[in-house]
């Protein structure tokens, strides 16, 4: 999985390509348009101010408790719990959502490996382009499977 190799991220692109707005999930309760929003959170976290920052205590907390869990490389779990900001609830548009999540892939394989080394992170505080791969494909990962792609 990198996230700044233009074949994997063809891969990816041609996955994303499959799904349909009728795809289900294999686990789980999103929709295919939910799922593909609540991808989009973690791009808007990194290159729009559409969310807020979490303060001092609990950017600690988040560093101590979760990040380890986020940029590390064990997978998630089915069905694991997210933070309130990743959570859709509401319908949304499938081809919206799922042309924004493309040109965020493109857009971080564009800008490549070295933007990202000791960028900081919307919660965990300056990350190695390591961690961002981690953290960007393996979330990708966990969901595309989650809807059989």
């Amino acid at each position: 999985m990198n996230i700044f190799d233009r074949a994997y991220t063809q891969g990816l692109i041609q996955r994303i390509d499959a799904l349909t707005p009728n795809t289900t999930p294999n686990w789980g309760k999103m929709t295919v348009d939910q799922m593909l929003a609540h991808l989009n959170v973690a791009y808007d976290m990194s290159f729009t101010e559409k969310y807020s920052r979490p303060n001092a205590v609990s950017k600690f907390f988040l560093k101590l408790m979760v990040k380890n869990a986020v940029v590390g490389p064990k997978p998630y779990p089915k069905n694991g719990r997210t933070a309130p900001q990743f959570i859709i609830s509401e319908a949304r548009n499938f081809d919206e959502e799922k042309k924004k999540l493309i040109g965020y892939i493109d857009k971080v394989r564009d800008f490549g490996k070295s933007h990202f080394e000791g960028l900081e992170s919307h919660s965990f505080g300056p990350l190695t382009a390591d961690e961002w791969n981690i953290m960007f494909a393996k979330h990708i990962e966990h969901h595309l499977t989650q809807f059989g792609v």
